[in-house]
């Protein structure tokens, strides 16, 4: 299936740097499209600084003064 590519300011960039860098239009834009494809793959990166927080969060040790206003059960539920 054929690609057309309407911006003819994103044409004429792909055209110089496919210039500059000896590969046909295709290989660049197939390189451009495996980057960003690479880039997106796993958490966005809102959830991977959210998932380092609760990580260092995780690393808080418990003090033993601490004081919980709750009651809890057997099975961890609140009483």
């Amino acid at each position: 299936m054929a690609l057309q590519i309407a911006n003819p300011n994103v044409v004429r960039k792909v055209e110089e740097l496919a210039r500059r860098t000896g590969l046909s239009k295709t290989a660049l834009v197939e390189r451009a499209v495996d980057r960003q494809l690479n880039e997106t793959e796993g958490p966005s990166p809102p959830m991977t600084r959210l998932t380092a927080l609760l990580a260092q969060l995780d690393r808080i040790p418990d003090r033993a003064d601490a004081f919980d206003p709750l009651a809890w059960d057997e099975h961890g539920l609140p009483k």
